[in-house]
This record gives C-alpha cells, sequence and structure tokens, in this order.
C-alpha cells in the first residue's frame, strides 16, 4: 500500500514542486513505483514530469466526476503522473457538496494497493484543493526558504493543518520543514531556522536535517521534463535531494547514476 505524501506551503516559489520531482526521481530510480499528483491549476508538476496538460483527463475530471482516476494517470519517463492546468482553478466554485474534502482520498484509495508513494503537489493557497490533499495524505513536508514571508506562510498553515487533523484525517502527520535555498553564511538564515525550529515544535514535528542549496542545475531541470537528479546527477543538488528523500521515505537512493 502506498504511502501518500503531500507537499505545502502557502506561500508560493518556496520549492513544492522542485521537491515533488526530486522525490519522484529518487525514489523512481531505485525502481519504487511512483505516482505523483499535480494539484496546482498552473500546472508546473506536470510541466516538470513532461507530460501532456491540454488534450488528456487531468485532476480536473476527477474531482467533477468526468472519469476515474485510473483514465486520468499518464506513464511519464520518470514515473506515473496525474496532470493539471488552469481548469483546476474553478473547482472552489464547482465543488458545492457534502463531503467535497474526501473526493482526492477515495479516489485514491482505490488505486493506493498498486504504487509505492504516491506524492501530491498542492496550490500556494488554502483552498478545497489544498484540504483534498491534506485529507487523503498520510504525511506533511513543508519545504521553505530561509526568509520570513516563507516562515509567515508556516505559521498561516498550522492552524489549517490542525482542523484538518480534527475533522479530516486523525492520521495525518508532519514530517518535517525542509529548508531550500540554504545558504548558511547570511545571518538571515540562522535567524529564521531558529524561528523555524519554534513552529515545528509547535506541530510537532522537526526541521530535517538535509538542507537544500540554490542551484542553477535546479531551475534548469524542468526545461527538460527531468528531475535536477537525473538532469544533473553529479551535481551538489542531485546529492541534497537524494540524502532528502532517504531521509524523507528511509530509502536508499542511488548516487552520481549515469543521466539516461
Amino acid at each position: 500500500m502506498a504511502k501518500i505524501i503531500a507537499l505545502t506551503n502557502q506561500k508560493g516559489g518556496v520549492g513544492k514542486t522542485t521537491t515533488c520531482c526530486s522525490i519522484c526521481g529518487g525514489l523512481a530510480a531505485v525502481g519504487k513505483k511512483v505516482l505523483a499528483v499535480d494539484l496546482d491549476p498552473q500546472g508546473n508538476l506536470s510541466f516538470s514530469l513532461g507530460v501532456e496538460a491540454e488534450d488528456c483527463y487531468t485532476i480536473y475530471d476527477v474531482f467533477k466526476g468526468n472519469c476515474d482516476i485510473t483514465d486520468a494517470i499518464q506513464h511519464g519517463e520518470i514515473c506515473d503522473v496525474i496532470a493539471s492546468n488552469i481548469l483546476l482553478s474553478g473547482v472552489e466554485l464547482e465543488l458545492t457538496g457534502v463531503g467535497r474534502e474526501y473526493i482526492l482520498r477515495e479516489q485514491i484509495e482505490t488505486i493506493r494497493d498498486e504504487y509505492d508513494f504516491i506524492i501530491l503537489d498542492t496550490p500556494p493557497a488554502l483552498s478545497v484543493l489544498t484540504i483534498n490533499a491534506y485529507t487523503a495524505a498520510d504525511e506533511l513536508v513543508i519545504p521553505m526558504l530561509c526568509e520570513i514571508l516563507s516562515l509567515q506562510g508556516i505559521a498561516q498553515l498550522k492552524q489549517t493543518i490542525f482542523a484538518v487533523q480534527r475533522y479530516y484525517n486523525k492520521e495525518l502527520t508532519v514530517g518535517g520543514i525542509l529548508l531550500n535555498k540554504y545558504n548558511p553564511r547570511l545571518t538571515l538564515t540562522k535567524d529564521v531556522e531558529d524561528l523555524a525550529n519554534v513552529i515545528a515544535q509547535q506541530l510537532n514535528t522537526k526541521i530535517y536535517k538535509t538542507r537544500i542549496s540554490a542551484s542553477v542545475s535546479i531551475a534548469e531541470a524542468p526545461a527538460h521534463g527531468e528531475s535536477v537528479i537525473t538532469y544533473s546527477p553529479r551535481s551538489k543538488a542531485a546529492a541534497e535531494y537524494l540524502a532528502f528523500v532517504e531521509e524523507l521515505t528511509g530509502t536508499k537512493c542511488v548516487r552520481n547514476a549515469a543521466k539516461k
């Protein structure tokens, strides 16, 4: 049965999609069966994983009941993917029925036994899509930058997490906070890190030991439909993300693998 991990932060630009790609790439490289679900109307994860997002069934169709979840699964180069596009932005207004928070969970349960991991990329907003992701997930990972605004996003997220744990998903846990674009030479980095530790304690979680440095390779990889792990396997960023995947999942990853 798959472990379901959702990447979340109310603030955009903190590395959620990049981290999703890297988790998928690292796990797929060692033979794990992985499904990535793009829940962001911008469709960045779909683009980054190199799958179709227009002339096909997407996660929007799953929410609307236009298809079963199996019909929306595409077999990408890295892993299986359920894509997203701008139509998903209308879901908040279109889904008004009782139990709308459970739609994703109920659909995923029908395919959960077919995968080792299911990775959910959430939008940078607190919406019905975010609530669906939390309700479906076993564990949350919160990427953040070492900036005050990024930290504020986590503080605002806290009440939503507590509400979901109380009303929709009592088994939901927060795996930890991942520090992205980490630069230990900056004074602000240390200050934000200290404050993040306080919030982590409030969420009954931790700061992951692995830190992800800023890298040109991370920015370039999506244009090639790859994760940084396959695009630049000998880069520092690839090594850091592989270390993070190991820390997150306990799965030993292949390091410095040759690019396919």
